[in-house]
């Protein structure tokens, strides 16, 4: 069966006793892995949860996470990941908005929950996680068993997880990943940079995010690799985890790579074992590349998706000649054309809106059939980003057609953030922008207009955005004017 809940099981039955995960909290087997799942599971069903069913899952890379996604999946319920960031106030909608019937959180984040508990009639139940030394409602529950459970039956068109991306209304939009989504997407290290069972991956992207959960949760755990699981790090921890446990590949934003360039202590490690790097979530400075391969001895291969193709739709290939600034080529069982406005397909060479089609398309958005057919029409998924093709086939991005801003590989809509700032009442109007920046890609900056005879300074306005935005989200710069150009609108 190619699904999610069958795929843990074979892992475990094939790799019994390999390492499946490495963190501070210890290593975890394949087999030890699968029955903690299991076990949550049972307990998922214990509380009248099953198929279909939305769990939320707020937690940063860590075992438990793992547990809970893979948990959730032996039920036939629908992993909502969460941005361990999210305010309370973005928290109630995302909750609310996705008809969580559980949430899944540390011990210390609860609070958020808490604070909003009463407005969220589906959402009734809190399992946490907490250290050794602490209360832990998610340990008594994998300690108690049962650690076998019965499999539910599975279509791959049935939604396997959902994952919030920034909307152009302000509001997020939840897109519906399905077993087959992600189940052909755990193929990718397999079959693009040929890893298998021997490999180590260094899980630093959020599982949170997709391109996290693909390339560093489900892809090394479908082939039997072992996971190396970071959450709080330092450019020393990320290179002292790679010598001490003989890490193989690390797949991660720009931001992280630029970092380890520049880090003055690399000399100091030995990285003979890191075979490949996988960049994505944002664009790689092209100069840049040859660069850390000359440096690290370690080839940088660079891949394109988002959320809402799985993630990934494109990538560069081992065996291809590598073209600087390019995307690649589309992966397996995907098709991707450059289109003008009309939706025709424009000639090799010429700049037009990337459009893609396959196994990796969501199957929608959560409760929002206008928005969805935006997006996807017979059956291509209008990216929103401006490319070109060449006569290889090789794609490059040229730029965006939709207003957005990429930082540090988070997409941040500036509508959001304009009406985050636009509830303080010393704000008559606000536009946000992305700024260049080296090490995040962008970072988020707003003009904000007051209202006569107002007074609001900076520090305050950061605070406000603060409370109800994910620190990523809110502005790094903020720009006082008289008035406002807004730009043209997109068509």
């Amino acid at each position: 069966m190619n699904n999610l809940a069958s795929m843990l099981h074979e892992s475990a039955m094939e790799h019994a006793q390999r390492v499946a995960l490495i963190s501070n909290a210890g290593r975890m087997t394949y087999h030890e892995l699968e029955q903690a799942a299991c076990s949550l599971g049972n307990h998922l069903r214990s509380l009248g949860l099953g198929k279909g069913d939305k769990i939320a899952i707020m937690l940063p890379n860590c075992p438990e996470f793992v547990v809970a996604y893979f948990g959730v999946q032996k039920t036939g319920g629908v992993a909502v990941t969460l941005h361990t960031q999210s305010t309370s106030y973005e928290l109630a909608y995302l909750l609310e908005n996705s008809d969580s019937r559980c949430l899944i959180t540390q011990q210390e984040l609860a609070r958020r929950f808490e604070d909003i508990r009463e407005t969220l009639p589906l959402c009734r139940h809190l399992i946490t996680t907490g250290a050794p030394e602490q209360p832990s409602s998610f340990r008594d529950i994998i300690e108690k068993g049962p650690s076998t459970i019965d499999l539910p039956d599975l279509e791959g068109d049935d939604p396997a997880a959902m994952i919030y991306t920034s909307g152009l209304t302000g509001k997020p939009h939840g897109a519906v990943l399905t077993h087959r989504n992600l189940y052909t997407q755990s193929e990718l290290l397999r079959t693009i940079v040929n890893s298998d069972e021997t490999d180590v991956g260094l899980a630093v992207i959020p599982f949170f995010h997709t391109f996290g959960a693909v390339a560093n949760m489900l892809a090394p755990l479908r082939i039997g690799a072992g996971v190396v699981l970071m959450d709080r790090f330092t450019l020393d921890g990320i290179f002292a985890a790679i010598e001490k446990e003989k890490v193989t590949y690390i797949a991660a934003v720009p931001r992280l790579f630029l970092g380890m360039f520049f880090h003055d202590k690399a000399a100091n490690y030995s990285l003979q074992s890191l075979k490949i790097c996988i960049t994505g979530g944002a664009a790689m400075p092209v100069d840049f590349i040859p660069l850390f391969e000359g440096k690290f001895g370690v080839k940088i291969m660079e891949g394109y998706g988002l959320t809402e193709a799985s993630p990934a739709a494109s990538f560069s290939r081992l065996n291809m000649p590598q073209k600087p600034g390019s995307i690649g080529i589309p992966i397996p069982g995907v098709e991707a054309k450059i289109v003008d406005d009309a939706g025709h397909e424009r000639a090799r060479g010429e700049v037009g809106e990337l459009v893609i089609k396959g196994e990796n398309v969501m199957k929608g958005y959560y409760k929002e059939e206008k928005a969805t057919a935006r997006v996807i029409k017979d059956g291509w998924l209008f990216t929103g980003d401006l490319a070109r093709m060449d006569a290889d086939g090789y794609i490059f991005i040229t730029g965006r057609k939709k207003r957005m801003i990429i930082t540090s590989g988070f997409n941040v809509y500036p509508k959001e953030i304009e009406n985050v700032i636009n509830l303080h009442p010393a704000v008559q109007e606000s536009l946000v922008v992305g700024k260049e920046d080296l090490l995040r890609g962008e970072i988020v900056r707003a003009i904000v207009v007051k209202k006569p005879g107002m007074h609001v300074e900076e520090r305050e306005l950061l605070k406000h955005c603060r409370t109800y935005l994910s620190s990523y989200k809110s502005p790094r710069e903020i720009e006082f004017a008289e008035a406002i150009d807004h730009p043209e609108p997109l068509p």
